[in-house]
């Protein structure tokens, strides 16, 4: 073999050689893995920090969050053990039922022995049994709603100083459990209760919105529930939901002292009619004894109780405000 021929074949084998080195060698050495691997962080990384996902994200969550917690409050309906409840009452039905009895029967021969006719026995019954204990219920279930307003923005500061303090939730809503005034203290403890059984936190606080139906535990509900599923600074959220119960409350205590007036008014306006009839009655007895001695009396002051709680209804209308 020549000179010639073996200079050629050395050529073209150092050119094949570096052709499969320059495409083969970053297979073999693992270089294209690497740079894969590279992309793919890059990619990651840049899909990560991109604000405007990520906030776009974030609002979907929120807004898929208050659509169920608002579907679960429209789905539930209030039934006669949890009217109970919200009075703060531990009675069971069977007991609420004896109550409504007793005081149907009460009233019935009370009004009985006062006019001797049934008629006025079976009305008496009607508002004993029916009215005047869901007027107890509601009684009681407006105080203690109140009470619980009131109290309700001071537990929600002890939560907040407590995540920043380094305590978890959990441990935040022990102490108010075990601190805080009634309703509250009664309250937080069944939603610890709750958790020792298994539900999560924000299970557990859904069930406040039960027992007291008010927008302030609703607004807590909301909070608990988006942070649970979307994380986030829960010291802030409720920071925030803290100013805004303080904020409702004192504009609650400034629409109360610009009705003042009003109310005044409402009340001496509902009262001339009862201060009227006894001045009547201590000046002339037998002038104004026909109200109640003859049936067309009686007629009268039927037709003018029912008018006079008609206005007294719409006067309570418009003082009251809802916000």
């Amino acid at each position: 073999m020549s000179l010639d021929t073996l200079i050629f074949v050395a050529l073209t084998m150092i050119a094949v050689g570096g052709i499969f080195y320059a495409f083969a060698y970053p297979y073999l050495s693992g270089e294209t893995k690497v740079e894969k691997r590279r992309a793919a962080i890059h990619g990651d990384v840049t899909k990560r920090v991109d604000p405007t996902k990520e906030l776009a994200q974030r609002r979907k969550q929120i807004v898929d969050s208050l659509k169920e917690i608002e579907a679960r409050g429209k789905s539930k309906k209030i039934t006669l053990e949890t009217r109970i409840a919200q009075a703060g009452l531990r009675w069971s039905k069977g007991k609420f039922f004896g109550f409504s009895a007793a005081s149907a029967v009460i009233i019935g021969v009370i009004l009985l022995l006062f006019k001797g006719n049934l008629l006025f026995f079976a009305g008496g019954a009607l508002i004993g049994g029916f009215g005047l204990p869901r007027w107890v219920l509601s009684f009681l279930k407006k105080r203690r709603i109140t009470k619980f307003v009131d109290e309700f923005p001071n537990a929600v500061d002890v939560i907040v100083r407590g995540i920043k303090a380094g305590l978890p939730l959990g441990d935040c809503l022990r102490i108010i459990a075990n601190e805080a005034q009634e309703p509250v203290k009664s309250e937080f403890r069944y939603i610890v209760e709750a958790q020792t059984m298994g539900l999560s936190a924000s299970e557990a606080v859904e069930r406040l919105v039960e027992r007291i139906p008010v927008t302030e535990a609703n607004f807590f509900s909301i909070v608990i529930g988006i942070q649970q599923k979307s994380g986030g600074n829960l010291s802030e959220a409720l920071g925030n939901l803290s100013r805004v119960l303080r904020d409702r409350k004192k504009m609650k205590q400034k629409i109360k002292a610009m009705s003042g007036e009003a109310k005044a008014s409402a009340m001496i306006i509902g009262a001339l009619p009862f201060i009227v009839s006894v001045l009547v009655y201590l000046s002339s007895p037998k002038y104004i004894s026909l109200l109640w001695t003859t049936s067309t009396g009686e007629m009268v002051m039927a037709i003018s109780a029912f008018w006079m709680c008609l206005g007294v209804g719409v006067m309570r209308k418009m003082i009251n405000f809802d916000f």
